[in-house]
């Protein structure tokens, strides 16, 4: 008969869990990718803008300047939404972490209760091997009873036939 765990759909059901909370991980860490990269293009254009502004005519400087600190807020807020995302991020990855425990455990008890089946397998194996061991000792020893019996009757038919 083979192995089969109790709990093998709670197993199924946690893992699917954990796979699904990854998907869902992976998805906020591509969430804090993206603005890690939006806040890398702000600061690209701030650069730029400041480059474009040292060649550019002085009655534009106002211009530039509102614009640069249109960018510096954007990039405050670029910066706080990356802050958020990443704390969600972390968040999601505590739950993972949490789930991933859930399922080792199970496959911890798993295991174990495998081995205490495969323990309790070979005890029977054995056990059944000591009966019939048993069995063939006794069936031996009687065939051996039963010869010693027959070597006596036929001595005694000897004895007997000798004395006639």
């Amino acid at each position: 008969m083979p192995f089969v765990y109790r709990l093998q759909k709670v197993l199924e059901f946690r893992i699917h869990k954990k796979d699904e909370q990854l998907m869902v991980v992976q998805k906020a860490q591509q969430a804090v990718y993206e603005a890690e990269e939006n806040i890398r293009k702000n600061e690209e254009e701030i650069r730029t803008t400041k480059e474009n502004m040292r060649h550019a005519d002085p009655m534009m400087f106002e211009y530039y300047d509102k614009y640069l600190i249109h960018l510096w807020e954007k990039a405050e807020q670029l910066e706080q939404i990356r802050q958020e995302l990443q704390q969600k991020l972390d968040y999601e990855k505590a739950i993972l972490v949490k789930l991933e425990q859930g399922v080792k455990v199970l496959e911890k008890h798993k295991e174990k209760n495998r081995e205490i089946y495969i323990a309790e397998e070979k005890a029977q194996e054995l056990k059944k091997y000591s009966e019939l061991g048993i069995t063939r000792f006794f069936r031996q020893n009687q065939e051996k009873i039963e010869e010693e019996e027959k070597a006596i009757l036929k001595q005694l038919a000897q004895i007997d036939g000798g004395q006639i």
